[in-house]
């Protein structure tokens, strides 16, 4: 009877460990997925910044963007916090924000056509 018990506890304990161990397998850093779609007749020169609320700068890059095409971003941010993705133009901006504490994958599209810009966005893997 005792060793039944001892077994049990044995196993038990194993199985503790083992989950400890192994983790839950899920990445815990958030990530945006950005499209930034070119509507109108002429080449665009972007810059896409992230930034999370604590002061950190996620990504910052440039790019041309030919009319016609759309250019996909991914970038990696912090598990938690409010992260904001700002794209600018000469004389256009496009602004998302998202709570990572909420949202582990954040979804935005940011289209320029002819001086008017549209924003949307979702998440698209709720924490």
């Amino acid at each position: 009877m005792n060793r039944r018990r001892l077994l049990v506890a044995g196993g038990t304990a194993l199985l503790v460990a083992t989950a400890g161990c192994l983790g839950s397998g899920r990445d815990d850093s958030g990530r945006l997925d950005l499209t930034v779609q070119n509507d109108g007749d002429e080449a665009l020169d972007v810059t896409v910044a992230v930034r999370g609320d604590d002061g950190t700068t996620h990504a910052e890059e440039t790019e041309r963007v030919d009319p016609g095409v759309a250019r996909a971003f991914e970038t990696t941010v912090g598990a938690t916090g409010r992260h904001e993705v700002v794209v600018t133009g000469d004389d256009w901006e496009g602004r998302l924000a998202w709570d990572a504490d909420r949202c582990a994958l954040y979804d935005g599209t940011v289209a320029v056509d002819a001086g008017t810009v549209s924003v949307a966005g979702e998440c698209v893997d709720p924490r």
